[in-house]
């Protein structure tokens, strides 16, 4: 592995960070937020249609940049360093990677070059709070996340030779104003249960399909809740379990397993980038604030406490990084003209992502406690910026975590603790 940045990929490490530094800090979030939209359409407008962020991992071919998931982890990582609110996860992360690995190639031909331009935004819909569990990264998600076949969920039937969808999805980010929602449902009963995922698109669903904006903990991730009643959807992929996309031999559980993993990755850049800017913060702060005559920064245990800190990012940091390059393996795609895999493309099989994201969480959340215990009375504050790393930290644990679980289940994946235990 090379461990070293391509010019192409500081390049856009630069050019992502100048624009969010002119036009996401913490009032024009704050601003953001509190839109229809929860995300400012201009700033979306400038990342998707100046930059291509979310084409970035998108092959030539549907229209984006044919890179892998080093490059599209680096973009999040600048935009979790302003927490600027945007459908770029929702989009590039979560949805259009499944658009690619299961859609039949009409499917592809229409969604992914819009979805690369950033004029249509979609969002993965996933029943109860098992975002995390549908990816693969707190448990094994052959079990009946998507509704099992009892009450609640999505469920998923065909009438007159269409699908039709019934169900709910309580937290979907930015499932409010996505023009295309990828929704997982569960089909065939007790007798043939499996979990498929279908595409419906907003504009066609009329009043059956109900979008409620929820209140959330970070308002910089904004989430919905979707119900579907009786919407009419179509099938994503030809109905084979296989899929059709190449590389989705695994079918729907398998790509979303390869998608979990990669999307861990950008998540952990993300959180890495914002954890980064906490601590920079902080120590700008303690620079400044004085007491006894003297800055605080200059007493040891404030130093201490600091350099524990910036320990923890770096170490997050490279983990993030290592997750990122070995995801691209599986997700890194085509240049469009035979070449393979973008730059930064990982080379072996092993999903470490959910241990990055972990490590990376951790971090955020430490050093995001640390800001606000540092900055005094004033990092208590609502008008502080603080207070959105923080919330930042506790709802991707709550989404994506605990931390506690990602581990546990990577330690399982991994047999660690089988066998005897010899004294």
């Amino acid at each position: 592995m090379d461990a070293r940045f391509t010019v192409e990929q500081d390049e856009i490490r630069r050019t992502v960070r100048e624009l969010l530094l002119k036009r996401s800090g913490p009032d024009e979030v704050r601003a953001a937020v509190r839109t229809p939209a929860g995300y400012d359409t201009a700033l979306w407008e400038a990342l998707a249609g100046q930059l291509g962020l979310p084409g970035l991992a998108l092959p030539t071919a549907y229209g984006g940049v044919g890179c892998a998931v080093t490059e599209l982890a680096l973009a999040c990582e600048e935009s979790g360093r302003a927490l600027a609110p945007s459908p770029l996860l929702a989009t590039a992360v979560l949805a259009a990677p499944l658009i690619l690995a299961l859609g039949t190639e009409p499917q592809r031909a229409e969604l992914l070059p819009r979805l690369a331009s950033g004029e249509l935004t979609a969002a993965l819909a996933v029943p109860g709070a098992g975002l995390a569990t549908a990816l693969g990264l707190v448990g094994d998600n052959h079990g009946d996340w998507a509704g099992g076949g009892r009450a609640g969920g999505v469920q998923a039937r065909q009438v007159d030779g269409a699908w039709r969808l019934y169900g709910q999805a309580p937290q979907v980010l930015d499932g409010h104003s996505a023009g295309v929602l990828v929704v997982a449902a569960h089909t065939g009963g007790f007798a043939r249960s499996r979990t498929l995922l279908f595409l419906v698109r907003a504009a066609d669903a009329g009043d059956r399909l109900v979008r409620v904006r929820q209140t959330s903990l970070d308002e910089t991730r904004p989430q919905a809740r979707i119900e579907l009643r009786d919407v009419e959807a179509e099938l994503l992929g030809d109905g084979d379990e296989g899929g059709a996309g190449a590389g989705a031999g695994s079918g729907v559980i398998g790509a979303l397993v390869d998608v979990g993993d990669a999307a861990a990755a950008v998540l952990a850049t993300e959180a890495v980038g914002a954890a980064d800017r906490a601590l920079e913060r902080t120590v700008e702060y303690v620079k400044q604030r004085e007491q006894f005559g003297r800055a605080i920064g200059s007493f040891q245990a404030v130093k201490h406490r600091l350099a524990d800190v910036y320990v923890q990012v770096r170490a997050a940091r490279s983990a993030a990084y290592y997750a990122a390059w070995a995801a691209g393996d599986r997700t890194g795609t085509d240049t469009g003209n035979g070449a393979g895999p973008g730059p930064g493309a990982g080379t072996g099989e092993e999903r470490v992502g959910g241990l990055a994201l972990a490590q990376a969480l951790e971090a955020l959340r430490t050093a995001a406690a640390e800001a606000i215990q540092l900055h005094g009375g004033i990092g208590f504050t609502w008008e502080h910026e603080a207070h959105l790393y923080f919330k930042r930290a506790a709802g991707d644990e709550l989404l994506f975590g605990p931390v506690h679980r990602l581990r546990a289940f990577a330690a399982d994946a991994a047999r660690l603790f089988d066998g005897e235990v010899v004294v």
